[in-house]
């Protein structure tokens, strides 16, 4: 296949980390990632209080279990996620098939806008239950810290991920115009044979036919032994 083919050169090429790092779609998706661990990892290790006169932990975000639960969940989820495509994406470019590479742009561009959607969501929903705390469950301010953070970062998600999916398609329009360029037109001076079959003269195609002018010795003789007759 021809390289350049939705952003990546051609398949089997040696694979660069500097270059492989410093790509805008890689960056995002580390920062992505990142930001998952920043909201999961807030939420599970202060996101649950007590108070003093309770045994039972309950939930940061107004004592709603599904606001830590749905953080929880997306954080993770999408921590797989971008662990899942940043190793699509050192393994891009060993892709040889136009079909292959575009089913996986096209799914790069419909998982971060899907995950756009879920950390909107989710930033939505923590900032909600967070502004409907009671204050008297949490008179110690515990683990509040932890709760802006978990609201900030799910907020910070929502634009690496729409990021990407911004950058997963213009991968696409780039990539679709240079895979019909590969696939459609064959430049003539890379073209390795022949435009018309080669000349061949009489004596290539049988050698011993060629064609020999008699000497002028033959032909003076051939006058001597002429003999008119008389009638």
């Amino acid at each position: 296949m021809e390289g350049g083919a939705y952003g990546a050169g051609k398949a089997g090429g040696a694979f660069d980390p500097q270059t492989f790092i410093r790509q805008p779609h890689t960056i995002l998706r580390m920062i992505s990632w990142i930001f998952s661990i920043v909201v999961f990892g807030c939420i599970i290790n202060e996101g649950y209080i007590n108070r003093p006169n309770e045994s039972e932990e309950f939930c940061i975000f107004n004592r709603n279990k599904s606001a830590c639960t749905y953080g929880v969940t997306v954080g993770v989820l999408a921590f797989l996620t971008s662990v899942l495509y940043l190793a699509l994406d050192v393994h891009f470019p060993q892709i040889s098939s136009v079909k292959d590479r575009k089913k996986t742009v096209l799914s790069d561009i419909a998982v971060s806008a899907l995950w756009a959607f879920f950390w909107f969501v989710g930033f939505c929903f923590l900032a909600n239950q967070w502004q409907a705390s009671k204050p008297e469950d949490n008179l110690l301010g515990e683990g509040a810290d932890a709760a802006r953070a978990a609201i900030a970062f799910s907020f910070f998600s929502i634009f690496t991920w729409a990021g990407q999916a911004i950058l997963a398609y213009q991968r696409y329009r780039l990539g679709s115009d240079s895979a019909l360029f590969s696939q459609d037109y064959m430049d003539p001076s890379q073209d390795q044979g022949p435009p018309y079959p080669p000349y061949a003269s009489n004596e290539d195609l049988d050698p011993s036919a060629g064609y020999q002018q008699p000497s002028t010795d033959a032909y003076e003789a051939g006058q001597q032994g002429y003999q008119s007759q008389d009638y």
